[in-house]
C-alpha cells in the first residue's frame, strides 16, 4: 500500500504542475530612450586689434585693406541670418583742428567678397565690388549671412580708402573703426 499512495502522490504532484500557469516567454527585443542636446553656442565677431594703413599725401586717395573679419555663429538657430555692420569715428592727429582731422564721411569701405565660409546658407559683402564702397558717414552693413541652419563662419578682407583734404597737416591719423553683428 504504501507503493501505491507514492505513486498516486506523485501523480497528482506532476498533474497540478502542469496545470499551472503558462511557460514565460523570453523578450527578444526592447527600446531605450535616449536624449542628445546639442549645445547652442554664441553669434560673435573677431577683428583685428590694430591696423597700420599706409600713408599718402593730402590730396589723394589712400587705400589698404583692413585685415580679416570673422563672423561665427554658433546659435545652431534654425535660421541662421545674420548682419555684420561698421562704423567709424572721424580721425585724427595733433590737436584734431579742422586741418588735423579726416572726417568719417571722407573714408569709404568696401567689404569685398568672403574670403572663407563653412556652412550653408547665402553670404554677401555689403559692397561687394569695389565700385559698390560706400562713405563711412554712417553705420553700413559690411556682411550678411542669410538663410540657412546651424552653425557658421564667414571671413572678409575689408578695404578702407581716406580721402584726406589737400589742407590736411602731416601727421599719424588716429580712429576706431568698429564691426559688429546680429
Amino acid at each position: 500500500m504504501y507503493t501505491a499512495r507514492f505513486l498516486i502522490i506523485g501523480t497528482v504532484t506532476t498533474l497540478a504542475i502542469g496545470l499551472g500557469a503558462a511557460p514565460a516567454t523570453a523578450v527578444t527585443t526592447d527600446d531605450t530612450i535616449v536624449t542628445f542636446t546639442v549645445a547652442a553656442g554664441n553669434l560673435s565677431i573677431a577683428v583685428p586689434g590694430t591696423a597700420t594703413i599706409g600713408g599718402g599725401a593730402s590730396g589723394t586717395p589712400t587705400s589698404s585693406a583692413l585685415g580679416t573679419i570673422t563672423v561665427t555663429d554658433g546659435r545652431g538657430a534654425a535660421d541662421g541670418s545674420w548682419t555684420a555692420s561698421v562704423a567709424s569715428t572721424d580721425f585724427a592727429t595733433g590737436g584734431g583742428t579742422a586741418t588735423e582731422k579726416i572726417l568719417k564721411a571722407l573714408i569709404d569701405y568696401w567689404s569685398g567678397g568672403q574670403t572663407a565660409s563653412t556652412g550653408d546658407g547665402a553670404f554677401a559683402g555689403g559692397q561687394a565690388a569695389v565700385g559698390n564702397a560706400q562713405t563711412l558717414a554712417s553705420s553700413r552693413t559690411a556682411f550678411t549671412r542669410t538663410g540657412g541652419t546651424g552653425n557658421s563662419t564667414a571671413s572678409w578682407n575689408p578695404t578702407l580708402v581716406f580721402h584726406t583734404p589737400l589742407a590736411n597737416v602731416a601727421g599719424a591719423y588716429v580712429g576706431t573703426v568698429t564691426h559688429s553683428v546680429a
